[in-house]
């Protein structure tokens, strides 16, 4: 026993962190780690003075980065002498090996290495002193292969002690931190490999336990030869098999009143801790159950068996009378208690013949609430009625090496002290007044009697153990699952369960093996027992209720507290109903007919003019383009004036007829990486003679609206143009806006000009306005305008194959609501540099900046005489004319009048000096008396008075200045000042190259001042950006020192030039939520009125490197203006959700090779997707499920107050440095407040809303999606008071049953602003259908049919009935409402509109009552043939 308790005593392990803890499902990794020796000289020699009898050894410990926790138990080396330090070169050989495993494979479990020196001091008492640690890093993020050869590495050890490493400061990597200090010329040599060998001793070793070879295994033999390593080949010893029979458990005073006391004390400590109960009052025991395993003083060395014990007069009733007799004569010493009883006996054929093994026994109650009032409860009763399960007891057995059967009593254990399962157990009664005799049963006893099999198990060790580890799945929690032979002395005895209803009921508590992931040795072809037919009979079951037990009965191994089981996370993707790319906006292929472009033609729209001022060649929009980049890039015609011409925007055919059209428009859109455009508002103007000769498709055209509201019909159309030449383009840019034309789509949003309501979007291909070497084209199109719905997510599986080769939308649908009439042209025009001067041009775009040559000043004169003439010139300036400050402390200079603003002059000198000469005559001329002269004279000498104190002020200010002046003008001699064109989501890459001035070496350190601009560290991503640019400099690996959070070193020969690689990239945008509001109607904007590079709504940002040497003088210093420029928008997507809530949605990319901007590559070969996104608190990202399957990305975002606009950018990037986005989206979120409303088809549903006032009063008008489903009550224009509070009364009628989403917009009539928004979420029922009819018409154009049918009045008295339909476009009623008297028969007059194709459709009619109620509802089946 005592072997036993000091094996357990000395291997206790700190857990893991629980945040670790909790990662299940990994295999434990074997590795053999040999530390080699110390090099360096690692005592200092004040050390070596204080100490005598000096002596070193090494300390090791596990340590978690990300949590900052130790783990596991620190192993230590043996002591060496430092008289090797005095040996050149210094070293200290250790040559020892330690061995652990461990399922936490994550890059930032490491391993410290602590140095510590032991002496004695001068007293004799021994000093242990920490010199310096290392960190070893086990697992890297590319772990090497198990079968790789071990190589000698070194580590670097830093001052200080491990302890250090707690520090909240040191952040991971923790090796490059600036508090960590690096000991020179100081190192440890080592190897570190797996070791697949020890994984058949896992059952032997608990995890993150680190052991010598040298050390003592319990279970295993010690090696052969004379190495001494107990590990490096395991050598297991022979396991026998022990039986445990008549198992019964004394508790005190007794069964009944230890259980009594026991459910007291959880009650209370229930209503203490606030936990509730099931039935809020009592508890009650539901199960007595057993934990019995064998445990090596390490750990347990097997999955614990449960069993379950049962009170004595129970057994007595159920079993026969000779197992009665031996139980009751084993039960004599209780006096008289009830004992716990086991019914069948226990086999452990894992037990080892060694002092360190013993068994353990664990007492554990599962309770639970009362059932019900009958008390008998199935197994569903049970598993709800499951309220906890506490561990009372244990004891521990070392049985004598030589004892062979017999039988045992243990005393029972229990309160705080430390037991092998790690968690809490019911307290003991206290024993400070008891004798020794008490002491050992007051707590409880265990009675049991034992044997010694003598069969022992074929196969054991390591073979055994490993093919048990391929065929033996692991348990979730790393833990292996029991084999079938592990359980099968439960089922030995005929009579008794083997498992119970509260091991299914939840994860009990036992104590987990501190093992492994790898199995322990299972037995499959054991032989017989002398049971041998009943053991073959049950394996079966056996194995399946292990397997059952083995997944719930998992545990923590945390020290001091409950043990608590997690779920393991299955390999599940959310699905959120996937958007698909491209699917919304689809032009239309349809060609206008010959009178729609006759009527267009005589509408006069304005004529489109090339630069010869003549007519624009039309193609036509369903011919193929055939596209030659050759051909684009040879034109002579390198500008590109971009025509948008929109025209007409007529009703679709299949839109509701009675729903009302809008009056205005205004669309929005963005073109290329111009700013977003949005037009003014355009009258709907409808066409003289627009019947059934001309086309249908063409009703009303675009007319701009005047400041005052008017309109002129005769000059219809409204023209955008947009030109694109080189001076607007970048370098090589052209290619890109090429490609642009010719594989975009643009997406135009048609909204309502009035109530601010997104119509629909429209989508127009831009592969015709490809000139290919004409002068100009045009083409006119007929454009979808498409509104699209969301239905609400639901579980779907997929969607399929649409015919334009993406994936078809799932749970999305499209209406047209109308057609939209476009011009596009391109007109080509030559470009010649302007030649105004520079400054009209931007600035070079080279990829190489050079700091040679970019002084502003080289000191010296201005003038240099014989040498070539600068272009710049300064002229000598007063200083009071250029420092205020000066100007406004000098008498002279504020007395003449003029300001330091007009001071600068040159005119307005010489005409204060002609003033000044003017007043001296006329004083001159005035007279000669002595009092003027002595006036004069006395002015003459205030002046020179002044100007004397002025002289003084210069003197001092000049002296004060001159350094800043000085320091300044040799600033700007190394200061270099370049230009860069940014773009959102785009690197901008240059190299800037740095030369050494100075005759001697440096180190320069780069300090840069913007969190966009960061200097390219990884090779391999320089590499990739030298290809793509084109750029032939020198590339070098490991150019720079890092320091953790300090800055980059660059080490600089003398005179030497070195090219440093930068990157400027930007992912955030300011606030540019779109306008849903129309712009007002301006002139048109002058193209030359600036330049069309410096065009950009983003302000201009600043960056700033400053290059250090040693000393902190700058060399040199690189000024960065930055000017953002509009990007390219791919896509919109418009959400509209409800207000403070989260909206969650994933969109679907469509085939790689089909994406617009995906770089061409083989067939099959996907590029990694990677995601950013603009807005910081927006969650999205991008997951690849598997080659070959569609990628979607998931967007989660968090919605603002109504009526917010949350508008953000998600860019895509197909390569892993996010160089050039292939794609770009705008997502805007339409934040509305939620109204549910829940309703019957046809019947009216009231409800208000809560109208608040603004600043002002305001002129409002609400406005609905679905007008002839909902109504609001002031219909018209009202006055909104301010700060005022007023009621909208709003009428719900929903034609059809369903979940659907109404928009409801309050907008400021004057204004055209939007006030308030809802978003009314309808869920609408159907009626109870009383009648059904039905009726057969042909299909086509004619003239319908007229029906009749009859209702009678239910009611006595007289009612008055309101008539509706769901489909007023194929149904009108002859009376809308009628009257009938109580008990009479109305006959109801109907009006079958045609129908334009053949089928069937099923026509509504609800009868209404005087309060819109619906009182039935007939069903008529109308036949189309």
């Amino acid at each position: 026993m005592d072997d036993w308790h000091t094996a357990f005593t000395q291997n206790t392990l700190v857990p893991p962190h629980p945040q670790r803890a909790r990662q299940l499902g990994k295999e434990s990794t074997a590795f053999q780690c040999v530390l080699k020796w110390l090099d360096g000289p690692l005592i200092k020699q004040g050390i070596l003075d204080m100490l005598s009898e000096l002596e070193c050894h090494l300390r090791v410990s596990l340590f978690d980065v990300t949590y900052k926790h130790f783990f596991g138990r620190t192993w230590k080396t043996m002591v060496k002498s430092t008289n090797q330090l005095s040996r050149q070169p210094p070293r200290i050989i250790f040559n020892e090996p330690f061995y652990f495993h461990t399922t936490l494979n994550h890059p930032n479990i490491v391993a410290v290495v602590e140095v510590v020196a032991e002496g004695r001091k001068r007293d004799g008492t021994l000093q242990v002193l920490s010199c310096g640690f290392g960190i070893l890093r086990i697992f890297g993020n590319k772990p090497e292969s198990p079968t790789s050869a071990a190589q000698d590495k070194r580590l670097r050890l830093y001052h200080g002690t491990p302890r250090a490493l707690l520090h909240p400061l040191l952040q991971d990597p923790i090796e490059q931190s600036k508090h960590m200090t690096l000991m020179e010329n100081c190192s440890l040599q080592y190897t570190l490999k797996p070791h697949p060998p020890l994984e058949p001793a896992f059952h032997l070793l608990p995890e993150n336990l680190l052991v010598s070879g040298l050390q003592q295994i319990p279970g295993l033999l010690p090696p052969h030869g004379d190495t001494g390593d107990v590990l490096r080949k395991p050598r297991f010893q022979k396991p026998t098999t022990w039986h445990l029979d008549d198992l019964f458990f004394t508790l005190y005073p007794s069964l009944e009143k230890f259980e009594e006391e026991l459910l007291e004390l959880l009650i209370s400590d229930h209503f203490r801790e606030g936990v509730s109960l099931l039935d809020g009052s009592t508890l009650e025991v539901l199960e007595r159950r057993l934990h019995v395993c064998v445990h090596n003083g390490l750990g347990f060395v097997h999955r614990p068996q449960v069993v379950v014990l049962v009170p004595e007069m129970d057994v007595a009733l159920t079993r026969s009378a000779s197992f009665s007799r031996r139980v009751s004569s084993s039960s004599k010493n209780s006096s008289g208690n009830q004992a716990l009883v086991l019914r069948s006996h226990l086999r452990l054929p894992e037990m080892v013949s060694h002092p360190a093994f013993a068994i353990v026994f664990q007492l554990e109650y599962a309770f639970s609430s009362p059932s019900g009032a009958d008390g008998s409860a199935g197994l569903s009763t049970s598993l709800s009625n499951l309220a906890c399960m506490h561990m009372v007891r244990w004891a521990v057995w070392n049985p004598e090496l030589e004892a062979a059967s017999g039988k045992v009593t243990l005393p029972l254990q229990g309160g705080i002290q430390h037991n092998p399962s790690h968690c809490l157990v019911y307290k003991v009664p206290s024993a400070s007044m008891s004798s020794e005799e008490v002491k050992q049963v007051e707590s409880g006893t265990i009675q049991f009697q034992f044997s010694l099999s003598s069969d022992t198990p074929p196969e054991h060790g390591p073979k055994a153990e490993r093919r048990s580890s391929r065929k033996t799945p692991a348990s979730p929690s790393g833990t292996p699952a029991p084999a079938a032979q592990d359980l099968a002395a439960i089922q030995d005895s005929p009579v008794g369960p083997g498992l119970s209803l509260s091991q299914l009921a939840a994860s009990p508590q036992p104590p987990a093996p501190c093992s492994s992931s790898k199995p322990p040795p299972q037995s499959l072809d054991r032989p017989q027992s002398p049971q041998g037919p009943q053991l073959q009979a049950e394996p079966v079951l056996e194995g399946r209720v292990s397997h059952l037990e083995a997944d719930l009965s998992q545990t923590s191994l945390v020290l001091g507290t409950p043990a608590v089981d997690h779920l393991q996370e299955l390999p599940f993707t959310p699905l959120h109903v996937p958007i698909v790319v491209g699917a919304q906006t689809r032009s239309s292929r349809r060609q206008l007919s010959r009178a729609a472009m006759a009527l267009l033609q005589s509408s006069g729209f304005p004529e489109i003019l090339d630069a010869s001022q003549q007519p624009v060649e039309a193609v036509n929009p369903t011919d193929p383009v055939r596209f030659n980049p050759q051909k684009e890039e040879s034109d002579c015609r390198r500008g590109n004036e971009i025509v948008l011409q929109f025209l007409a925007f007529s009703r679709a055919a299949q839109d509701c007829p009675g729903a009302p059209w809008p009056q205005t428009v205004y669309f929005t859109f963005q073109f290329y990486r111009f700013p977003p455009e949005t037009t003014p508002r355009l009258q709907l103007v409808k066409l003289d003679g627009t019947g059934k000769s001309s086309s249908a498709s063409l009703s009303h055209v675009l007319v701009p609206i005047n400041k005052d509201g008017s309109f002129e019909a005769g000059s219809p159309g409204f023209q955008l143009r947009y030109m694109v030449d080189p001076g607007f383009l970048k370098p090589g840019e052209q290619r890109w806006f090429t490609h642009y034309l010719a594989a975009q789509t643009l997406q135009v949003d048609v909204w309502d000009g009035d109530s601010l309501l997104l119509i629909g979007s429209a989508g127009v291909q831009m592969k015709h306005l490809l000139r290919q070497g004409r002068p100009a084209v045009q083409v006119s199109h007929e454009l979808e305008v498409m509104a699209t719905e969301y239905e609400q997510e639901t579980m779907v599986v997929s969607g399929d194959v649409a015919a334009f080769g993406s994936i078809k939308p799932i749970g999305v649908h499209t209406v047209v609501k109308g057609r939209l009439h476009l011009t596009l042209a391109n007109v080509g025009h030559m470009w010649e540099p302007r030649a105004r001067g520079s400054c009209s041009l931007p600035p070079s775009r080279s990829r190489v900046i050079s700091n040679d040559g970019a002084s502003f000043f080289s000191g010296g004169s201005l003038l240099i005489p014989g040498g070539p003439r600068r272009k710049r010139v300064v002229q000598a300036q007063k200083l009071a004319d250029v420092d205020s400050e000066l100007a406004a402390m000098l008498l002279t200079h504020t007395r003449a009048g003029q300001g330091p603003q007009a001071a600068g002059q040159e005119a307005d000198a010489v005409h204060r000096r002609k003033l000044e000469r003017m007043r001296l005559v006329r004083l001159q001329e005035s007279g000669g008396d002595s009092g003027s002269r002595r006036i004069s004279l006395l002015a003459q000498q205030s002046v020179r008075a002044q100007h004397s104190r002025d002289l003084q002020v210069i003197d001092a200010y000049r002296e004060r200045t001159k350094t800043e002046s000085i320091t300044s003008v040799l600033s700007q001699a190394i200061t270099t000042h370049h230009t860069l064109y940014a773009t959102l989501g785009t690197a901008e890459f240059f190299e800037f190259a740095l030369k050494n001035p100075h005759n001697t070496q440096h180190t320069v350190a780069i300090e840069i001042d913007s969190p966009e601009l960061s200097i390219i560290l990884d090779c391999q991503e320089w590499r990739h950006f030298k290809e793509t640019t084109g750029l032939h400099t020198p590339l070098e690996e490991d150019m720079f020192h890092l320091r953790g959070s300090l800055a980059p070193q660059l080490y600089l020969r003398p005179r030497e030039t070195a090219h440093i690689p930068f990157k400027y990239q930007n992912f955030s945008v300011g606030p540019l939520a779109p306008p849903q509001t129309p712009a007002e109607m301006s002139l048109e904007k002058d193209p030359k009125s600036g330049p069309l590079w410096k065009y950009s709504a983003m302000p201009t940002k600043h960056a700033k490197v400053l290059f250090r040497v040693e000393s902190g003088r700058p060399i040199a210093v690189l000024c960065l203006t930055v000017e953002p420029q509009p990007h390219v928008v791919d896509q919109v997507f418009r959400f509209y959700h409800p207000e403070l809530t989260f909206l969650k949605k994933a969109i679907r990319l469509p085939p790689w090779h089909t994406l617009p901007g995906a770089p061409v590559g083989m067939p099959g070969e996907d590029p990694p997707v990677h995601v950013r996104c603009s807005d910081p608190n927006v969650i999205c990202e991008a997951q690849n499920v598997g080659p070959g399957e569609p990628r979607d990305v998931f967007l989660k975002v968090a919605s603002g107050p109504s009526p917010e606009i949350k508008d953000f950018f998600v860019i895509i990037y197909a390569d892993r440095w996010l160089a050039e986005p292939v794609q770009t989206w705008q997502v805007c979120l339409h934040s509305l407040q939620r109204v549910d409303v829940s309703c019957v088809a046809g019947q009216l549903t009231r409800l208000s809303l809560v109208l608040r006032g603004t600043q002002t009063v305001r002129k409002v008008r609400a406005f609905t999606s679905h007008p002839q489903e909902l109504k609001t009550d002031p219909a018209g224009v009202f006055m909104l008071p301010p700060h005022g509070v007023q009621d909208l009364h709003v009428g719900v009628r929903p034609r059809r049953a369903g979940s659907r989403f109404v928009h409801l917009n309050l907008v400021d009539m004057d204004y055209h602003q939007l006030v308030a928004s809802w978003l009314v979420c309808l869920s609408c029922r159907q009626p109870l259908i009383s009648k059904a009819f039905e009726i057969t018409m042909a299909a086509g154009e004619g003239k319908g049919a007229s029906k009749r049918i009859t209702y009678t009045n239910p009611y006595p008295s007289r009612r008055t009935y309101h008539l509706h339909t769901d489909r007023p476009d194929l149904l009108q009623f002859k009376e809308k409402s009628f009257q009938v008297a109580g008990g009479e028969t109305y006959t109801i007059g109907l009006r079958f509109g045609p129908s334009g194709s053949t089928g069937q459709e099923e026509i509504l009619i609800y009868i209404n009552d005087h309060e819109d109620k619906n009182e039935e509802t007939f069903c008529v089946k109308v036949l189309y043939q």
